[in-house]
């Protein structure tokens, strides 16, 4: 037996057999014996989209047997095959006709009926009323001509309408369904699901009703539905719909997993670290429902754009009735205001702008960035200048050794001697010189009688000698002379906002340690990215002015405004507002809360702060600066490919009406031309799917061998130590 053979078709529950039929519905894998039962569970089970796809295409199944009755029929009438001796059959066929008709009017245009009386009762009319009026026109009058004995009836018309409009309406449904697929893996935070493990016993609880310090335990395959740490197992992981890492992460006893990710090989026992309901996993499906579920300001305009124009079709309609009714007959003067009314149906402006959206949120989703507003897209495809907030956003937030001045001693003994006396320090400062130690693999000397000064710094004894670390002042009253060769550097580098600790022993200063929050490795290449798509950058920090220039001069940025309080941030962006339009801001603390607020597109790192990741518009994963060149590539991307839609429906809608309006199209020609233009609308949003994704664009540190080797035998150097030494 085949590996399928064991498996059971998930509606009929009947082996599928060695060619089963595979598909992803509900966001999880399905197996089916044959495509009506594929159908069937979709229309039983199916979420939304798939449930519209699937129902769709039964209407079109039933309504196509009628229809290809109808057009047999009517061609033969059309070829005049019912006259002489067999005229007395017409009659019949008409009647005939109206049979196969009715049902399929009904199967057909349900849809457009509810849609109407639902708009009309909140007081709109909308382009279903344009299908409706068009098919009731041609139904009706065909009905009456079969009583009156006439020799012309349109229930072809009537029916293909309905049908070319259905099948536009299906291939629509199509296209939303496989958007909603692709996003199927973030809406599920809500309905997930968590085998949580009391004691000896097992069972399934909703995500949402699991707290913290709870048991989950997670087999291979499964998604990990909550946060928290592995108390037993071991695993590979695949964090993609989260961090849009696509490397798998190897977990063990104590490793940290995030809600979302798949647990590719290993059943894992997890604790979890919060409520189900408060992971990010969860406050992405959140953001993404949210966004969906909202019209951008462009749709927005189109939809008032329509309902202004449905009534003036309606009026032209009507106007190319009468007019034609003056040279042809009344039934040919019918057809052509009912070509009208079906070629003016703006199907295609409906869709210009939400399948666009909803791709473009979809697939930044995919890469862990939460879009709060579908209207932040559109925005930042027309922002000019991006202004970045410095610590936290394009800096390490936090302290690292990034200069050594020392005097006749190695960099190797002055950390060694450094690192035993800050080991024992909670100062920020301090771990970050015992980072650096560490980094360079040098092990700290052993200090005894240690203890901290206040506000000055630390001392102890090492190697049976006195041994400080901290401030001049403190080296002023211990009475350590400092080197005219260090002091200089000393004074250097204060001035350009370092934090600067000296470090001696045998009663004198050897060596001056500088301190500062180095750019990010990945900041300089976002901000060259940004300049080469024709952005504008500015730096508001409320950091000195020789802090914010010299990370300003080693990230690329040109124009800084320092020393700014959160209004004058504000104040700030008012005016850059005013001299370059729409603006965005990078933040992510505190203070940057109000002024992420009061931008156009307000953008949020993932190390943001509660306040600045509520008050964003668009907040990016944790590490994904990187990511914003990207971003805007897809933003411009989505408004690109909606201005693109709605010019092609509305032209397309403008040309084929004129021709309708002039007798050149007859009505089943004018719904499949309405069909088409709604295809190339799904067709052409597609299109983002093949958007490239996002790659990290890191520029390599580099340092030259010979300064290595004269900073490790070091008299009178001064090394820099790079930002690839982080706090421990």
């Amino acid at each position: 037996m085949t590996a399928h053979g064991n498996i059971l078709c998930s509606h009929c529950s009947l082996p599928v057999g060695r060619r089963p039929m595979e598909r992803r519905l509900n966001g999880e894998a399905c197996a089916f014996c044959c495509y009506g039962c594929c159908i069937a569970f979709q229309v039983k089970s199916g979420r939304h989209e798939e449930w519209d796809a699937a129902w769709l295409l039964i209407q079109l199944g039933v309504g196509g047997f009628l229809s290809m009755n109808i057009m047999m029929f009517s061609l033969l009438l059309y070829s005049d095959a019912f006259t002489g001796v067999d005229a007395g059959v017409l009659p019949w066929i008409h009647l005939l006709l109206w049979i196969f008709a009715t049902p399929a009017v009904v199967i057909l245009g349900g849809p457009y009926l509810r849609e109407m009386w639902l708009n009309g009762i909140q007081g709109r009319v909308t382009s279903s009323a344009l299908i409706v009026l068009g098919v009731a026109a041609a139904y009706l009058y065909s009905a009456f001509a079969v009583f009156e004995g006439s020799t012309h009836v349109y229930f072809d018309t009537a029916v293909m309408v309905l049908m070319l409009f259905t099948v536009g309406r299906y291939l629509e449904a199509v296209g939303r369904a496989r958007a909603a697929r692709d996003l199927e893996p973030l809406l599920a935070a809500e309905s997930e699901s968590a085998t949580v493990v009391d004691g000896a016993s097992e069972f399934r609880r909703p995500v949402r009703e699991v707290s913290a310090g709870m048991l989950v335990r997670v087999r291979p395959g499964e998604r990990i539905p909550v946060d928290g740490v592995v108390v037993e197992g071991e695993s590979n992981t695949d964090e993609a719909v989260i961090t849009g890492e696509s490397r798998q992460v190897t977990k063990g006893a104590g490793s940290k997993v995030i809600a979302g990710s798949i647990n590719v090989d290993g059943p894992l026992l997890i604790q979890s670290s919060g409520d189900g309901t408060a992971t990010r996993w969860a406050q992405i499906c959140r953001s993404v429902r949210d966004a969906l579920s909202r019209r951008s300001p462009t749709q927005r305009l189109a939809d008032r754009v329509v309902g202004v124009s449905v009534p003036l079709v309606f009026a032209l309609a009507g106007l190319t009735i009468v007019y034609w009714a003056q040279s042809l007959p009344f039934d040919r003067a019918l057809l052509i205001g009912l070509s009208v009314l079906v070629v003016a149906c703006p199907c295609a402006v409906g869709l210009a702008a939400p399948m666009a959206t909803s791709l473009g949120i979809g697939r930044l989703a995919r890469h862990g960035c939460l879009v709060r507003d579908p209207g932040v897209l559109e925005t930042l495809a027309r922002v000019r200048l991006l202004a970045f907030d410095k610590t936290g956003t394009l800096t390490a937030g936090k302290a690292r050794l990034v200069g050594v001045d020392c005097e006749e001693v190695g960099i190797d003994d002055v950390l060694a001697r450094a690192a035993g006396l800050e080991r024992l320090s909670e100062h920020g400062l301090a771990q970050a010189i015992v980072a650096a130690a560490a980094a360079r693999g040098i092990r700290p000397l052993a200090t005894r009688d240690v203890r901290t000064v206040p506000g000055r710094g630390i001392r102890g004894s090492a190697e049976g000698r006195s041994v400080a670390a901290g401030s001049s002042s403190l080296m002023n009253d211990l009475g350590w002379p400092l080197p005219p060769a260090l002091a200089e550097p000393a004074r250097s580098r204060e001035a350009n906002g370092h934090s600067v600790v000296y470090v001696g022993w045998g009663e004198r200063v050897h060596a001056v340690l500088s301190l500062d929050d180095s750019p990010l490795p990945e900041a300089q290449a976002t901000i060259t990215a940004l300049r080469e798509r024709g952005l504008n950058v500015t730096l508001l920090t409320g950091d000195l002015a020789p802090a914010a220039e010299r990370i300003a001069a080693m990230v690329g940025i040109k124009t800084v405004q320092a020393g700014l309080s959160p209004e004058a941030k504000r104040l700030a962006l008012d005016r850059l507002r005013h001299d370059h339009g729409s603006v965005a801001m990078v933040g992510d603390g505190l203070n940057d809360g109000p002024v992420l607020a009061a931008a156009d597109v307000g953008i949020a790192v993932g190390s943001a702060t509660d306040l600045a990741r509520e008050t964003a518009a668009l907040v990016l994963p944790a590490d994904g600066l990187w990511m914003l060149p990207w971003i805007v590539d897809v933003a411009r991307a989505v408004r690109r490919t909606i201005l693109t839609n709605l010019m092609w429906a509305f032209g397309y809608n403008l040309v084929a009406l004129t021709f309708a309006a002039f007798g050149l199209l007859q009505p089943i020609l004018a719904a499949a031309v309405m069909a088409g233009s709604s295809i190339l609308v799904v067709v052409n949003s597609l299109r983002l799917e093949r958007l490239p994704d996002p790659v990290p664009s890191l520029i390599p540190e580099k340092r030259s061998s010979a300064a290595a080797e004269s900073a490790r035998h070091g008299v009178g150097v001064s090394m820099l130590i790079g930002p690839g030494i982080e706090r421990s």
